[in-house]
C-alpha cells in the first residue's frame, strides 16, 4: 500500500511543480504535464513500467472529455456541422492515410504494414487539442470548430480502423505480438458473425441513446432526492464508466459512446450539475495521461535512432500540415483560423498508441517498428504545445495587424474641441455621452472593426494611430480643449499622455487606467484626470449588494460615497509612497502603512453605518425579491 502512495505522490508533485511553471512562462498546461512526465521517468527514473498500465487508465480522461463536449452540443448543432464533420474530416483521414501509406511503402515496408501506419498517423490528439483550445478560449472560433469536427470524425473512424487492422495480419509475424497481448479483456462480440455483430453494435448505441434520454433524468432525480452530493458524483461517474464499458465489450470506441451520451443529456435539467461533478476527474485524468506520455518515452531507442525519430516527426508534421492547410483553403477557413486548424491537428494522437498495440497483437506491425513509431507519436504530441505557441506569437499577431497595416490612416476632414483616442467598450460610452450633449468630437482608433461599429451608430470616427504626432495635429490637438486617452495598450497610453502634456500643456488630458498602478503611471506622466476602468462599476455593484442585504438604497449610496471619499482623501499620499517603489525600493513600508490606514478608516466608517442600521427597531428596507417571498 505504501508503494502506491509513494507513486501517487511522485506523479502529483511533478504536476504541481511543472504545470504552474509552464503556465507562468506561457507554455500551457499540456506541455507542463509532458515535461513533468519526462522528468520523473526517463530523466530521474522515479517511475517505471507501471506507466503503461496507468496510461490505459488515464485514457479514460479522453472519454470524460468527449462526454462533456457532447453535453455542449445538441442534435441540431451536430447536424449543422455535418459538412465539416463528413467532408473535412473524411477527406483529412483519407488523404493523410494515403500519404502515410505511400511514404511507409516507399521506405520498404509491406503494403499491409504501410496501410496500418498510414491509418495510425491519420489521427490527431483529441486530448491535447481540445484541452488547449479550451484553455486559450479558441473553441468557438472558426478554426476551433473545424478542428473539433475533424477530431470527432477521427474518433468515429477509429472504429473502422479497429475492424480493418486484423484483416491485414502477416503470417510471418505470428507469435511476435504475444508480449503485447492484453489479458482478461472482455468482448461480447468475439466469434460472432458479421451481421450479428452489427445488430449488437446497433443495439448498444440504441441503449445509450434511449436509456440516456428516458432513464437518465429518472436516475438523477432519484439521486437528488437523497440530498447527498457525493452520491450524485458517484451517479455521474457510474454513467460515464458504464457507457465506456458497454462500448468496449462490443468493440466500439468508449469515447464515441460517451460523446453520444453527452449529446443525449445536453438538454437535461441536470446538465450543469453533471458537468461540475465530472470536470475535476476529467482534468486530473487528462493531466495524468500527459504525464504518462512523457514518462513513457524510451530514450534508449531514441539514443540509438534519434535521427530517424526526428526525421519522422518532422515528416509527420509537414505532411499533415500540408494536407490540413489544403483542406482549410478548400473549405474556406481563412486567415488565422486556417493556421489554427493546420497547426492544432498536425500531430499524431493518443489513439495512435492504442492502434499500435492492437496492430502488434494482430501481427500487422513488427515489435521493433512499433517501438520506433511510439516515439514518433509521443514526440509529435510533445511538439504540439510548441505549435500553439507559434500560432500565438507568430501567426496571430501578424493577422491581427495585417488588415490594419494594409490600410493608410484616414484623412481627417474636421477638427473638434475633444479628441478621443480609443473607441472600444470604454471609449464608446464617452463618445455617446458627448454626442448626446451636442459636443463635437474626433474619435481615433487602430481597430477597423471598432471604427466601423461607431460609424454604424453615426458617430464620426477615423482609422489611425492617435500616438502619431502628425495625426494629432491634423485632428486639431493644438486647439483642442480636452483629450481622452482610452486605448488598451497601457505603455502606449502612458507615452501618449507624456507627449501631449509636453507639447500641448494647455490640453486637459483624461485617461483610462487599467488598475491602480497604471493610474499612478498615467498621473506621473501628466494626466489631469485618471479613471480606473472597473472602479466605479465595481463600486456600484457593491452598493447593489448592500441593498440586497437589506440596506436602504439611500443608505447604500451614502456608504459607497463614503468609500470613495476615503480613497480620494489618501490618494495623494499613496501616490507619493508609490513613487518610492517605482524608484527602486522593492517594498515601501510607508505605502503599506498608508494603505492599511485607508482600510482601517473604511472599516470604521462602514461599521458605524451598520451600527446605526442595527439600532433601528424596524428594517428600513426590504428588497423587492425578499418582500415577494415573504408575502407568499
Amino acid at each position: 500500500m505504501t508503494g502506491y502512495f509513494i507513486q501517487a505522490f511522485i506523479y502529483l508533485i511533478a504536476a504541481v511543480i511543472a504545470v504552474p511553471l509552464a503556465k507562468r512562462f506561457g507554455l500551457g498546461s499540456v506541455l507542463g504535464y509532458l515535461v513533468a512526465g519526462v522528468m520523473i521517468g526517463p530523466v530521474l527514473g522515479l517511475v517505471g513500467q507501471e506507466t503503461t498500465t496507468i496510461q490505459h487508465f488515464a485514457e479514460f480522461g479522453v472519454v470524460m472529455m468527449l462526454f462533456l463536449v457532447g453535453m455542449e452540443l445538441d442534435p441540431k448543432g451536430l447536424w449543422a456541422m455535418r459538412v465539416r464533420l463528413i467532408g473535412m474530416g473524411g477527406l483529412q483521414v483519407l488523404i493523410t492515410a494515403a500519404a502515410g501509406t505511400a511514404i511507409a511503402w516507399w521506405l520498404g515496408l509491406v503494403w499491409q504494414t504501410s496501410l496500418a501506419i498510414g491509418l495510425i498517423f491519420a489521427l490527431s490528439s483529441t486530448a491535447i487539442v481540445l484541452q488547449t483550445l479550451n484553455e486559450k478560449g479558441l473553441t468557438k472560433t472558426e478554426g476551433g470548430r473545424s478542428a473539433f469536427s475533424v477530431l470527432l470524425f477521427q474518433d468515429i473512424a477509429v472504429i473502422l480502423m479497429l475492424a480493418l487492422i486484423p484483416l491485414l495480419a502477416l503470417p510471418e509475424l505470428m507469435g511476435e505480438g504475444g508480449n503485447y497481448a492484453e489479458h482478461g479483456s472482455l468482448s461480447l462480440v468475439e466469434g460472432m458473425s458479421a451481421w450479428l455483430h452489427g445488430l449488437v453494435v446497433v443495439g448498444a448505441i440504441g441503449i445509450v441513446i434511449i436509456g440516456g434520454h428516458y432513464l437518465g433524468p429518472i436516475l438523477f432525480r432519484y439521486v437528488v432526492s437523497s440530498g447527498l452530493r457525493e452520491v450524485f458524483t458517484a451517479a455521474a461517474l457510474m454513467l460515464v464508466i458504464g457507457i465506456a464499458a458497454l462500448m468496449g465489450i462490443v468493440n466500439l470506441s468508449p469515447a464515441l459512446g460517451a460523446f453520444l451520451a453527452g449529446i443525449v443529456l445536453a438538454n437535461s435539467e441536470f446538465k450543469h450539475e453533471i458537468e461540475a461533478n465530472i470536470e475535476p476527474f476529467k482534468g486530473l485524468l487528462l493531466g495524468l495521461f500527459f504525464i504518462t506520455v512523457g514518462a513513457g518515452i524510451n530514450f534508449q531507442v531514441f539514443a540509438e535512432q534519434w535521427s530517424t525519430v526526428v526525421a519522422l516527426v518532422i515528416a509527420v508534421i509537414l505532411v499533415k500540415g500540408i494536407v490540413l492547410f489544403g483542406l482549410a483553403l478548400l473549405f474556406r477557413v481563412r486567415s488565422s483560423n486556417g493556421w489554427l486548424f493546420t497547426l492544432s491537428l498536425a500531430q499524431a494522437g493518443e489513439f495512435g498508441f492504442v492502434l499500435l498495440t492492437y496492430s502488434v497483437q494482430s501481427n500487422v506491425i513488427p515489435v521493433d517498428v512499433s517501438q520506433l513509431l511510439s516515439l514518433v507519436v509521443a514526440f509529435s504530441m510533445f511538439v504540439t504545445p510548441l505549435l500553439f505557441i507559434a500560432y500565438d506569437r507568430l501567426v496571430l499577431p501578424r493577422y491581427q495587424t495585417a488588415e490594419n497595416d494594409m490600410r493608410d490612416a484616414d484623412k481627417i476632414e474636421e477638427q473638434a474641441p475633444v479628441i478621443i483616442a480609443g473607441v472600444g467598450r470604454f471609449g464608446q460610452v464617452v463618445c455617446r455621452l458627448l454626442r448626446a450633449n451636442n459636443i463635437p468630437i474626433v474619435a481615433l482608433d487602430l481597430e477597423i472593426k471598432q471604427i466601423e461599429l461607431l460609424r454604424h451608430i453615426r458617430i464620426k470616427s477615423y482609422f489611425g494611430d492617435a500616438s502619431r504626432s502628425d495625426l494629432l495635429e491634423t485632428a486639431g490637438i493644438a486647439h483642442a480643449r480636452v483629450m481622452v486617452v482610452a486605448i488598451d495598450d497601457r505603455e502606449r497610453a502612458v507615452d501618449m499622455v507624456k507627449h501631449v502634456k509636453h507639447y500641448y500643456p494647455n490640453v486637459w488630458v483624461l485617461a483610462r487606467a487599467f488598475d491602480r498602478g497604471h493610474g499612478y503611471q498615467l498621473r506621473e506622466a501628466g494626466a489631469d484626470d485618471v479613471t480606473r476602468e472597473v472602479y466605479h462599476s465595481a463600486l456600484e455593484l457593491g452598493g447593489h449588494t448592500l441593498t440586497a442585504m437589506g440596506v436602504h438604497p439611500m443608505r447604500a449610496k451614502q456608504m459607497t460615497d463614503s468609500f470613495e471619499q476615503h480613497e480620494n482623501a489618501h490618494e495623494d499620499e499613496l501616490f507619493e509612497a508609490w513613487k518610492e517603489i517605482e524608484e527602486g525600493i522593492n517594498f515601501s513600508p510607508r505605502y503599506g502603512e498608508l494603505f492599511m490606514k485607508l482600510e482601517e478608516a473604511l472599516s470604521t466608517s462602514m461599521q458605524h453605518g451598520w451600527d446605526e442600521l442595527n439600532q433601528t427597531e424596524e428594517p428600513v428596507w426590504t428588497p423587492p425579491e425578499q418582500a415577494s417571498e415573504g408575502s407568499r
